[in-house]
């Protein structure tokens, strides 16, 4: 029996003030997703790039009241300051004292265990559209862990600044890795938001998961 998840794109957003065009990101519109948020348990996957304006996205979060029972971190931590590849283990957030889990350690997916007490997953990292950035393979395994695990995930997408051009060799998926776990171009030229609906569309995440 495959296994679905509920999956909310928050994508951007362009608006023209004083004759400029201003890009809006899916974290700053909070309006739109904090309903799914409410009397939740929440979950987030992110680094020091999830940010509304200067405020980090988990303060701003918890300033509005949203129960964040834990952080989930990617490739350099949470705070970005580990190595590119260093493995880096579970620890306790020292500004909010909340849980952090690892998705660059022990295990790269996260578990039933690391989900008990997490009803919403949202996910947001800058991204710079090159394949072996590592972010969009622990995207992946982040809506394959919520479909296995019956939760809504929410990935708030960002800007990619090399979103302009395709370029570089495609993946030969005999050499599948965490550094390309796709067929796509070294510069796929999507967004974060845009590459979950690819794999989703394309049927690329594990066989037995199916995003709605």
């Amino acid at each position: 029996m495959k296994k679905t998840i509920a999956l909310a794109l928050l994508l951007l957003s362009l608006g023209t003030q004083a004759q400029t065009t201003s890009i809006i990101t899916g974290a700053a519109r909070t309006t739109e997703y904090l309903p799914l948020l409410k009397g939740k348990r929440v979950a987030l996957l992110v680094n020091q790039t999830a940010t509304i304006g200067n405020t980090h996205l988990v303060d701003s979060l918890l300033k509005l009241k949203v129960n964040i029972t834990k952080i989930f971190s990617p490739e350099h931590g949470f705070r970005g300051n580990a190595d590119a590849g260093e493995k880096v283990g579970n620890s306790r957030d020292e500004a909010t004292g909340l849980p952090i889990v690892s998705l660059y350690g022990k295990h790269r997916k996260a578990d039933a265990a690391d989900l008990k007490e997490v009803d919403v997953l949202v996910f947001d990292i800058q991204d710079v559209g090159a394949r072996f950035y590592t972010y969009i393979s622990s995207l992946q395994e982040l809506m394959e862990s919520a479909a296995d695990n019956k939760k809504l995930l929410i990935v708030l997408d960002r800007p990619n600044p090399n979103g302009h051009y395709v370029d570089g060799p495609v993946l030969d998926t005999e050499f599948r890795s965490f550094v390309g776990m796709q067929p796509i171009p070294i510069v796929h030229g999507m967004t974060v938001g845009e590459y979950a609906q690819m794999l989703n569309g394309e049927k690329w995440l594990d066989k037995n998961s199916t995003v709605i």
